[in-house]
Parts: structure tokens; C-alpha cells; sequence
């Protein structure tokens, strides 16, 4: 049964192997932390490791707007929020928070997910045993306020002269 509230992820280290020259984490790395955390929700839903290899059906990252809010370091610890903001037949929009272990958000990430019938690969609807599922998390995650950073676009905005 899917939790009523957001999901959150396991614990997760920044590795060493991710610290850039400037001695923080590389930002890619944050999009891998997001991904790790995302693929712990699709186990939820069902749609993990076993389904593509059994169903032969998976998800594909269409498109992802991640915001960087402050910088994490070798030996920092996140965790990171999975809320379903929407969803169709065929797609996912979900909204990521990544907390550092002190409690303050590291960074965002705002993602668009396609369902993809591997043969093609093209884009398919969701079995109904899994749009159930993720019907059922959308549910519980009505509840709680779409954040204010969702739905952001990059753009330069004029500044107050």
C-alpha cells in the first residue's frame, strides 16, 4: 500500500568521486541523486528493474528542470522527496526536493516522464495494474501543496532598475 504522505528516499552520501574543482558536488551528481531516488519510487509503483525486464516496458526521462539551491560536499548525506504533482495515461510530472541531512533543501528538481514500450521504443499507456498505482499515489499526494518552485522555466528576467 502507497504511503499517504510524499515518498522519501534512503539515505544517500555525496561520493568522492562527484566532487568537481571546486570542491563541491558536481551538478550532474545532483541529477543522479534525484534519479536514485526516483527509481525507489517506481519500486512503489511498480515499475522497477522487474518490470522493464518481465514487461518489457520502462520510463524515459522526457524532459528535467533541476534548480540548485545550496552546495552539498564530500561526506554531506540527502534525502530526497518524490511528490506526483500529475499524470496521464502516459506520463508522469513529479516534483523532487533534495534535503540535506541538517534538514535545509540542497536542490529541486521538477521532471517530466514518458512510459515507453521497449519494442518500439515508443511511448505507451500504463497497464492498468500500475495506473492504479500511480492513481493511488497521486491521491495521496493531493493533499499537500504543489511547491512554489514547480512549474518554473529558465529565462532572464529584466532587472528593478
Amino acid at each position: 500500500m502507497i504511503d499517504p504522505k510524499l515518498f522519501v528516499s534512503t539515505p544517500m552520501p555525496v561520493e568522492e568521486a562527484w566532487i568537481d574543482y571546486n570542491g563541491h558536488l558536481n551538478m550532474a551528481y545532483y541529477t543522479v541523486l534525484f534519479d536514485r531516488a526516483g527509481d525507489q519510487a517506481w519500486d512503489v509503483l511498480g515499475l522497477g528493474p522487474a518490470y522493464a525486464r518481465e514487461r518489457k516496458h520502462t520510463t524515459y526521462a522526457a524532459e528535467a528542470h533541476v534548480c540548485y539551491l545550496r552546495e552539498l560536499h564530500l561526506g554531506d548525506t540527502v534525502r530526497c522527496t518524490v511528490q506526483l504533482i500529475e499524470h496521464d495515461e502516459k506520463r508522469l510530472r513529479i516534483f523532487q526536493e533534495m534535503y540535506h541531512a541538517d534538514g535545509w533543501v540542497a536542490a529541486t528538481c521538477e521532471t517530466l516522464t514518458l512510459h515507453v514500450d521497449m519494442s518500439g521504443p515508443r511511448v505507451a499507456p500504463f497497464p492498468p495494474d500500475i495506473l492504479e498505482n500511480i492513481a493511488a499515489m497521486h491521491r495521496a499526494h493531493s493533499g499537500v501543496a504543489v511547491p512554489q518552485r514547480a512549474g518554473r522555466s529558465v529565462a532572464l528576467r529584466p532587472r528593478a532598475s
